[in-house]
């Protein structure tokens, strides 16, 4: 299951995505932002990552304008490792090698084609483990500090 989360700028881009994910056969969920509806980036943020964090989802993409806004929230959230990412290495390099359980992108940043792009690789992407699971350790660690 992956938790999909916007605000009012990037809710056109979460229902493209809602699209690519259905003709994918991937299940999401849906956690607010809804065109016309009140509500601020950081709430949908939060919500979204609690429900990757707690196991509800397994993954979760977020929306904004920047994608940034999005995921400082989510980075918030204890056990999240959120990118912000505008090109599909990066998606996948966080994938890879930080074990990223979120993926931040921005409407105002990107176009829904190169969305599509970077969030089809990210989801196609796994860990790689070995030399970089002492990293993920360590951010672990840090996390369980706060």
């Amino acid at each position: 299951m992956i938790a999909l989360g916007c605000d009012k700028a990037g809710h056109a881009l979460k229902e493209r995505v809602k699209v690519y994910l259905t003709e994918h056969n991937l299940a999401y969920t849906d956690m607010g932002f809804d065109e016309g509806a009140e509500g601020d980036y950081p709430e949908i943020a939060h919500k979204t990552a609690c429900a990757v964090a707690s196991g509800e989802a397994e993954k979760g993409l977020l929306f904004c304008g920047t994608g940034i806004g999005v995921s400082i929230v989510a980075n918030k959230v204890k056990g999240i490792r959120c990118a912000v990412c505008s090109e599909a290495y990066s998606a996948v390099m966080s994938r890879e090698h930080n074990d990223c359980n979120m993926l931040a992108l921005g409407a105002r940043v990107i176009g829904e084609g190169l969305a599509v792009t970077i969030i089809d690789a990210w989801l196609n992407a796994d860990f790689a483990g070995e030399r970089h699971l002492r990293r993920v350790e360590q951010i672990k660690r840090i996390d369980e500090e706060r």
